[in-house]
């Protein structure tokens, strides 16, 4: 494999790396905040599902998409979906007022779900988180160049690693590095709103690589692939996570208490 290709494909793991740190905390809050009514017995055993079943819905996940991931449509889909989740998290996060949070905090503590039930729930968000760490993997890893190993399903070797150890280091980071990340979320609020920015220009560059499928053809296939949209790609998504480090208001010892 050439020089290039290596460190283009060691870039995107670094992004993805980032970004699977964020994310993982990001899950790591809301499995937390599903179980906190359990006993603590209870509460490590659901976690400990959670765990299992954040592996193998990750994974099954991977094995899954990289059997469709040329088919324009699931990247239309894929697209679609990021951009919604990215747009729809943000909305809430900067329009929903903590009043209405607050809110649903107080109902959700009235109605305190039994263990199996908490451990469902627990299970169907993994398969949530599963499936927006995948799709933002493969949406980054996609328009890499072939590496020249043999395909694993549709996928070229290589792209089907980078996505496996995105996959694989967001769980390590969910289940031994997530207490690093949910305190520096707390501390630079500001990188949850950048994350979920990521994920929606990732959907945007999904979408453009779907434009440009060979079955569509609505933009060249060369423009997909082309230096210049890599770099302004890259440029942004730099762009968005300075911006949200430095834009970012720090938080008192007391508020994050709070």
């Amino acid at each position: 494999m050439e020089l290039s290709i290596l460190l283009e494909y060691g870039w995107i793991l670094l992004v993805l790396i980032a970004l699977e740190g964020l994310l993982a905390a990001d899950n790591a809050l809301v499995l937390a905040i599903m179980v906190k009514h359990l006993p603590e017995e209870q509460r490590k055993k659901a976690l400990f599902y959670g765990l299992v079943g954040a592996f193998f819905f990750r994974f099954a996940s991977l094995f899954a998409i990289s059997f469709l991931v040329n088919v324009w449509q699931v990247q239309a889909i894929g697209a679609v979906y990021l951009l919604f989740i990215a747009l729809n998290h943000i909305f809430r996060k900067v329009l929903v007022k903590k009043a209405d949070e607050s809110t649903e905090t107080s109902k959700a503590t009235k109605k305190k779900s039994g263990f199996w039930t908490t451990v469902l729930k627990v299970e169907l968000a993994d398969i949530a988180f599963a499936v927006d760490s995948i799709l933002a993997a493969v949406a980054l890893a996609v328009a890499l160049p072939d590496s020249g190993l043999p395909n694993i399903g549709g996928l070229d070797g290589g792209k089907f690693l980078v996505i496996f150890a995105g996959g694989l280091i967001g769980l390590i980071i969910m289940r031994f590095a997530a207490n690093f990340f949910v305190k520096l979320l707390q501390s630079k609020p500001g990188l949850e709103i950048a994350a979920f920015l990521i994920v929606g220009w990732v959907g945007v560059k999904l979408a453009v690589y779907t434009l440009a499928h060979k079955d569509l053809a609505i933009l060249s296939e060369g423009f997909a692939k082309s230096p210049e949209w890599k770099i302004t790609f890259y440029v942004v998504l730099v762009l968005i996570a300075v911006g949200g480090w430095f834009l970012s208001k720090e938080k008192s010892p007391q508020s994050q208490a709070e």
